[in-house]
């Protein structure tokens, strides 16, 4: 009898649905690359490269992240080195330290909370921009 099997390989003809749950990189652990959850991600410990979910961004007392955060919602209570876009929300904790732009539609920071960017909001906040539309991007134009 297998432990493990793939949808349907038991006979089982009912539909299972993933369920997106929570990830979590616990306080003393290190990643070195990008993160990309469906759920929730809770970073405890330090991680160095973009960290996406489908949910939401929680980077607890204690935490880091040397790079871009981009969920729908963004809980900071760490420090972030990196710009944050969040479709609909940021709540900034009296210990986070951002050093970065923050992107969203919704902004709480509560006292003690520290932002050392550019602040974006409205309905048109949230979105990462397109590839060559990053800050610090120079365009320019021949004429004849």
């Amino acid at each position: 009898m297998a432990v493990f099997s793939e949808k349907g390989a038991s006979g089982n003809t009912g539909s299972r649905e993933a369920v997106p749950g929570l990830s979590i990189i616990g306080a003393g652990m290190r990643v070195v690359g990008d993160i990309s959850a469906d759920g929730v991600v809770k970073i405890e410990g330090s991680v160095s490269g973009t960290v996406r979910a489908a949910k939401q961004v929680l980077v607890a007392r204690g935490g880091e992240v040397e790079g871009d955060v981009v969920s729908r919602e963004a809980i900071i209570g760490g420090e972030v080195r990196g710009a944050i876009y969040a479709e609909e929300r940021v709540e900034l904790q009296s210990t986070s330290v951002v050093h970065g732009d923050v992107s969203t539609k919704r902004l709480l920071i509560q006292e003690g909370g520290e932002i050392n960017g550019v602040l974006r909001m409205g309905e048109d906040a949230g979105q990462p921009p397109q590839a060559g539309q990053r800050k610090g991007d120079i365009h320019t134009a021949a004429f004849s």
